[in-house]
């Protein structure tokens, strides 16, 4: 799964995007300074898999991992192909989420696009570019698909219903996330890729001064604004996270205790972006590797086993399951099966986040 680190330039965006990959991606004090989306990897943070090793012997243990692609900034009239606004929202179109940087620190030294500092103003320019692209989007298909809909082929009926459904919203100046499709019309718009479709993530760029809490007048703003329509937020110091980075672990916990932190706020960070995709995690164990596997929240017993191997899906015959506290309270799996907490799982079984599994396949 995809997310995409987006905002004005000079917010953040690819200081950040260091800070979390170590990928050496360009940070420049000047728009534009990222052309190509830069993609990298990001572990999630997950104790679990130590609580699981601490009872486990192991070759390696293996975190889950999010996918971040580093979008250049956006300006005014993205939308209509200003700043080569074109080629940057149809990389926004391509990942699963949207991670909106906002600065909320002052600095002389770094200049801002719109000339002062103001979280909510960037957050409306970047919404307002994305609505006028679906807007485009919507007001290009919807005489076309309604012209296809009189030969009454029920695909195109659903995109018709499903058009007319975003176009009420847009038109409300409201995102495609407030779309509520049928199961048809879910699948149509899922093929347009529309950008006020996906869901969206604030990080509130702080400097060191907003820390330990990551809380300041900006991020206030902010924060009220992502409670209104449902949103979630996350304060990082991308400066001070880029240093982090450059540091052994013994010099970054000095450093953390120094400015108050127990980790470093990505951690929190890549946690939530996890969420926001809705994602869960389920762990094999074994002697070669502890691993945690992504999954989408829902997800039975063959679909999550066919994370591992795509023939195990259909070859599933059963799951082997228990949980972290059941390692934890009896030490080892042989104790967990002698006291009858391994459970017996069949094909309609919904995985649970943090179950640690063992799946019998015919493969």
């Amino acid at each position: 799964m995809e997310a995409g680190i987006v905002g004005l330039p000079n917010v953040g965006k690819s200081t950040l995007f260091n800070a979390l990959t170590a990928a050496g991606a360009l940070a420049a004090n000047y728009p534009f300074a990222t052309i190509e989306p830069n993609v990298g990897v990001v572990p999630v943070p997950d104790g679990r898999l130590e609580r699981i090793h601490a009872h486990i012997a192991t070759e390696k243990v293996i975190p889950a991992a999010l996918r971040l692609v580093d979008i250049a900034g956006i300006v005014k009239g993205a939308s209509t192909g200003e700043g080569m606004g074109n080629k940057f929202l149809s990389h926004i179109r391509n990942v699963d989420a949207v991670l909106h940087v906002v600065r909320c620190f002052e600095d002389p030294d770094i200049t801002h696009v719109d000339g002062a500092v103001d979280p909510i103003r960037d957050i409306e320019t970047i919404e307002l570019e994305l609505l006028l692209a679906d807007i485009e989007a919507v007001d290009n298909a919807l005489p076309k698909a309604q012209r296809a809909a009189k030969s009454g082929d029920k695909e195109t009926k659903a995109r018709v219903s499903m058009l007319e459904k975003a176009k009420q919203l847009l038109d409300a100046e409201k995102p495609l996330r407030l779309l509520e499709p049928t199961p048809d019309e879910a699948k149509e718009a899922k093929a347009f890729g529309f950008l006020t479709a996906k869901p969206v993530l604030y990080v509130c760029n702080v400097d060191e001064e907003a820390l330990p809490e990551g809380v300041n007048e900006h991020v206030r703003k902010v924060q009220a604004r992502a409670e209104e329509r449902g949103g979630e937020t996350v304060s990082v110091c991308a400066k001070l996270e880029a240093e982090l980075a450059e540091l052994d672990e013994g010099d970054r916990a000095e450093m953390l205790e120094a400015v108050g932190l127990g980790e470093p706020a990505l951690a929190p960070l890549a946690r939530a972006a996890y969420r926001l995709l809705g994602l869960s995690s389920y762990f094999t164990a074994g002697p070669m590797e502890i691993r945690a596997w992504t999954i989408p929240a829902g997800a039975t017993g063959p679909q999550a086993a066919g994370v591992i191997h795509t023939d195990f899906e259909k070859a599933f015959i059963r799951a082997e399951v228990y949980g972290v506290d059941d390692l934890e309270a009896h030490g080892n799996e042989k104790a967990i099966r002698e006291k009858g907490k391994l459970r017996i799982e069949g094909k309609d079984y919904v995985v649970q986040d943090g179950d640690v599994c063992h799946f019998l396949t015919s493969a």
